[in-house]
């Protein structure tokens, strides 16, 4: 079963905007509702404009097509027909975006407004078009290069307006956009659209819509005559978000997220589908939610780890299509535009199932037993490289406190004076209580390994036999004569750094806790913060996952990131340090998605929504443009200020600088490469009431 059988070509691919709007639509939280009830022709125009004969009933021009021979020229003068605006739109290599067809415009103000709507397949930026075309040709001044070609975007005294005319299937909208950074005035965007409008069979139901923050303070001077057309407008109309482009089989089921949380189990054969997003998720073949979902949330980082597709799809807990497959076993083809459902037999979905490679980690490193301050850890002045002194310190210390032993070097970071535990004094508390002896019997107990409901049952008693159990007296005294001497009268952050994680392909997010603890204070005690973190490593769900990649269980080790908790937090975050959906390498920005207080971004409760926006830090007037706001701020106010914002972009940049040797292209043999970073703004004792950045956590991103 194919969602929708479309003839039209699903694409959009302008290099200004596309990257934030691809973003856009990709999280799912912003969405509010399926599709307009309006109904579309195979060619994708609105059923009252007839695009066949190119006659617009609104306007009553007849139109013709200017492409009548099924080729794709390098640029048209004007749009006479639907088969026109196919013939030069481009699809970008990769999309979560449904339903967009794009077309780049050049109206050049010194030939007389003169407008080409340019193929932009053939032509990616409007520079490689522009200087292929107009430069020097007919007495028409010279492009020089494209360092000066950008004052177009700038200047008021530029040759060209540059944008793009882009079709939205979902809302069935015709819009006319420019950049985010474009600092055009309200006249220019009027007399661009104009030109466009002219020019154009679709010219009567052309509205503007504003991509970012400043355009949209801008569009709000434009006369009655430019209708313009919000992001929330066009998000309404879009019913299917692909998270994770993979395909998969297994067994079609329906579970709700309560169901989960109720003590249902779900297996490494099954898809399912939800009617929410959970936070948590064992190992399954494929994820459909009918609430969207964001690209940092767990499930969708999970997804990624295990190469399985993860999409959203409103009203899919109740599709009819979907329900006629259910307990039955299928192919699920999540792809950037659409995605195929289809009923095999059990021998084909065995084959095609997701079945990752298997991670081999380093044993646990017994041999370290200090309670290392993190800048001792590793030392970027060294000759060895850094990413050599990571992967030669996660053993004993674990992924987290490894990248945060690096990371403490990045000055702008701020990041907090921390120390780590290693993986000794788990392996030691292990050891003295017997609990190592009791995963060896699991290992090899044949009901523990086929029954879901066995394991869940006997790493629940062992987690609660660990609570109880008691901590080597030793270690107890050494440790809180450390937190008493560097870190006195400081309530703590426990934080869980296993050797098995934030290894580059493998983050394993979401699958262990952290936990607050004080040694002044009798309702937090340390003791508990250390067995309810060390005892995490024996979730259900940490358990499959490890299982599932082939991960040994006996050569895990928890190690324990400590530092200072953060009680009075304005905000925390999450953010990338690359624009995850910049498919043409000429948007570079930072996906930021952050929350008001303490409220989790990645977790949300209560359908809480969040500040998410692209950040284009190195663009000139640093832009940001908002793809969703958080419901827990006032209507108009955003979670952080301007001042914020730019020292969190300040950080961002460093750290992709700093770890750029280590995981950058050169380093991985990859085209694509960030940090996935967590931040916290928190008032620091002496800063008076003025929240300071501290960033917490900086790993390898695993994939766009």
């Amino acid at each position: 079963m194919q969602r929708k059988n479309r003839k039209r070509k699903l694409a959009m691919n302008s290099p200004y905007w596309m990257g934030c709007w691809m973003l856009c639509l990709h999280l799912a939280a912003c969405s509010s509702g399926g599709n307009n009830s309006t109904e579309t022709t195979d060619d994708g125009t609105d059923s009252d404009s007839n695009s066949e004969n190119g006659t617009d009933s609104q306007s009553g021009v007849a139109w013709e097509c200017q492409v009548t021979d099924g080729s794709s020229p390098e640029f048209l003068p004007l749009i006479g027909c639907y088969d026109d605006f196919t013939a030069i739109s481009s699809m970008p290599m990769d999309s979560s975006l449904p339903g967009a067809l794009s077309v780049k415009t050049v109206i050049d103000r010194v030939d007389e407004n003169a407008l080409y709507f340019q193929n932009s397949e053939m032509y990616q930026i409007h520079f490689d078009f522009a200087s292929t075309h107009l430069s020097g040709t007919d007495g028409l001044p010279v492009i020089t290069d494209a360092s000066s070609f950008e004052d177009n975007y700038y200047t008021v005294q530029r040759r060209f307006f540059l944008g793009a005319v882009t079709y939205y299937e979902g809302p069935e909208k015709w819009v006319y956009e420019i950049s985010p950074y474009d600092n055009a005035d309200a006249a220019m965007i009027e007399e661009a659209f104009n030109t466009i409008k002219t020019k154009a069979f679709f010219g009567d139901q052309l509205a503007f819509h504003p991509t970012g923050q400043a355009v949209e303070q801008v569009a709000k001077k434009l006369p009655a005559s430019v209708p313009v057309v919000t992001t929330q407008e066009l998000y309404e109309g879009t019913d299917y978000q692909a998270l994770n482009v993979a395909k998969s089989c297994g067994r079609l089921i329906f579970v709700t997220a309560s169901d989960l949380e109720n003590g249902i189990y779900v297996g490494f054969q099954d898809i399912v589908v939800m009617d929410s997003a959970p936070n948590d998720i064992s190992v399954v073949q494929g994820i459909i939610t009918e609430e969207f979902q964001t690209p940092l949330s767990h499930v969708n980082v999970l997804s990624q780890n295990r190469g399985t597709p993860n999409m959203g799809l409103h009203g899919a807990y109740a599709n009819e299509d979907l329900r006629a497959l259910e307990n039955k076993w299928v192919s699920l083809d999540v792809g950037p535009f659409d995605y195929v459902v289809e009923e095999i037999t059990a021998e084909e979905a065995l084959e095609c199932a997701v079945t990752p490679v298997p991670i081999d980690i380093t044993m646990m490193d017994l041999t370290v037993t200090d309670l290392a301050n993190v800048q001792d850890i590793v030392n970027p002045d060294s000759d060895t490289p850094l990413v050599d002194q990571i992967s030669a310190a996660i053993p004993a210390f674990g992924g987290k406190g490894s990248h945060y032993a690096a990371l403490s070097y990045v000055e702008e970071a701020n990041v907090p004076k921390a120390f780590v535990i290693p993986v000794y004094y788990y392996n030691q508390f292990m050891e003295e209580n017997g609990f190592n002896a009791r995963v060896d019997e699991f290992l090899v107990d044949d009901d523990f390994i086929a029954e879901p409901a066995i394991r869940d049952a006997k790493l629940t008693q062992l987690r609660d036999d660990m609570m109880a159990a008691p901590i080597n007296e030793d270690f107890l005294t050494a440790l809180k004569d450390k937190l008493n001497t560097e870190f006195p009268a400081t309530r703590m952050r426990f934080r869980s750094s296993t050797n098995a994680e934030d290894l580059g392909d493998f983050t394993g997010a979401g699958l262990y806790t952290s936990k607050t603890g004080d040694p002044n204070d009798s309702k937090r005690p340390v003791e508990d913060a250390l067995r309810e973190v060390w005892s995490s490593i024996w979730y259900f769900r940490a358990f499959e996952e490890r299982t599932y990649r082939g991960i040994d269980h006996k050569k895990i080790g928890m190690a324990l990131l400590v530092h200072h908790s953060f009680p009075d937090e304005e905000a925390n975050g999450v953010a990338v340090t690359s624009n995850p959906f910049d498919l043409s390498g000429m948007e570079p920005g930072f996906y930021i998605n952050v929350q008001e207080g303490e409220e989790s971004v990645v977790e949300p409760e209560g359908g809480a929504t969040t500040d998410q926006f692209i950040y284009y830090f190195d663009m000139p007037g640093q832009p940001m443009e908002f793809i969703e706001h958080s419901s827990l701020v006032p209507d108009g106010e955003t979670v952080l200020t301007a001042e914020e914002t730019f020292a969190l972009g300040r950080a961002l940049k460093a750290i992709h600088q700093f770890f750029y040797a280590s995981y950058g292209p050169q380093a991985t043999g990859k085209d694509w490469y960030a940090m996935d970073v967590e931040f916290k703004f928190d008032q620091e004792e002496g800063s008076g009431d003025t929240p300071v950045l501290q960033i917490k956590q900086a790993r390898p991103y695993p994939g766009r």
